[in-house]
């Protein structure tokens, strides 16, 4: 059945860090709040675990109402059944693989042959069956946090939450990490809430990713959608590298701020002198001389001027005005800087804001 949250509301003192927030995690379903420090995304999922006392609203947990303070309900974390990953690994330095992920089992009275399966069960998962008798300081980084993911699944818990549990990997371990967590949770089949400010993690990871700003929800969707084709302005700007242009209707079409005129994908319209803001993403652009000739694919062609070059190794970054606006384009030719071009791209490559963004 799932989470559910409904109405959510957190203050600390007099100050509201969650603004009445509703959501549903379904039976299976990989669920990523995403969004900048401080948006209250840690705080929504410490107040599902019980870390944190709510001030309103309802979070039910399997169908079982866990916080309500309005009727005076609220269920420790132990009594809510779930498995929490955090930021920090909060491995035990004494105890040995085996014990530390045990520990649930045991604070819980289970002992003997069912907490030694369920051990070994949760190593097999995670991929460590023959470091149960290993010590922590045995263990990389990567290791240590696939101990503490054993951990909070060794109960067979019905919700997993984690708290930006990555933060501390290297790049390519965290590559490798996140694709092993999507594995264990579709494996496991249960609802999970996931915590991040990093938009890779998110897009790769989730079925659905709910965007936060200020203890509010911006947005939420499908990866691929949220990406391609958001609805709202911070949407666009938080997820992915995006250049924005303010394009204007006139005489039944779209111009940029170039005098150019754009085609679209899907027919837009609008009214006369109506302005909107138009979205492309930097690898959705290509370059080329002035004297080029744009693609078929690439019907609309951009007249602006290359101000700064940033090398980058597998491509480099250019900083380009197009009629006084910057735009950022990823690209593997060499260009100068001062060089005059054509910044290009498809019909499908644009992407126009609603009216209220």
């Amino acid at each position: 059945m799932g989470i559910r949250v409904s109405n959510l509301i957190k203050s600390f003192d007099k100050t509201t860090i969650v603004h009445g927030i509703s959501f549903d995690v379904a039976d299976g379903e990989f669920v990523t709040l995403l969004g900048p420090s401080g948006c209250g995304k840690t705080t929504t999922l410490r107040c599902i675990a019980g870390l944190e006392r709510t001030n309103g609203g309802i979070i039910e947990i399997d169908g079982q109402v866990v916080s309500q303070p309005e009727k005076d309900i609220f269920a420790p974390p132990h009594e809510r059944n779930l498995g929490m990953v955090f930021q920090s690994y909060a491995i035990w330095p004494h105890m040995s693989v085996a014990e530390n992920i045990a520990f649930p089992l045991v604070a819980r009275g289970t002992h003997g042959d069912e907490a030694k399966q369920a051990v070994i069960w949760a190593l097999d998962i995670v991929g460590l069956t023959r470091m149960g008798d290993r010590q922590p300081s045995e263990l990389s980084g990567g290791q240590q946090q696939r101990v503490a993911l054993a951990r909070a699944i060794v109960g067979k818990p019905k919700v997993l939450l984690f708290d930006e549990p990555l933060s501390n990997l290297d790049a390519r371990l965290r590559d490798r990490t996140r694709a092993e967590i999507s594995r264990i949770q579709k494996e496991l089949a249960i609802p999970a809430v996931y915590v991040t400010h990093d938009q890779a993690e998110a897009l790769s990871m989730s079925d659905r990713v709910i965007v936060m700003d200020a203890g509010h929800i911006i947005e939420e969707g499908e990866p691929r959608k949220l990406y391609r084709k958001p609805n709202k302005h911070f949407t666009a700007e938080f997820i992915g590298a995006a250049n924005f242009l303010t394009v204007t209707y006139k005489n039944q079409h779209w111009y940029a701020p170039d005098g150019s005129a754009l085609t679209l994908e899907e027919s837009v319209t609008g009214t006369e002198g109506e302005e909107r803001i138009a979205v492309l993403r930097s690898e959705h652009l290509d370059i080329q001389h002035l004297d080029g000739t744009a693609s078929t694919a690439h019907v609309n062609a951009l007249r602006g001027t290359i101000e700064h070059v940033q090398y980058m190794g597998p491509h480099i970054e250019y900083a380009i005005s197009v009629g006084g606006v910057p735009m950022n384009v990823t690209h593997q030719m060499d260009f100068g800087s001062g060089t005059q071009i054509l910044v290009t791209f498809g019909p499908a490559d644009i992407h126009l804001l609603p009216r209220a963004s």
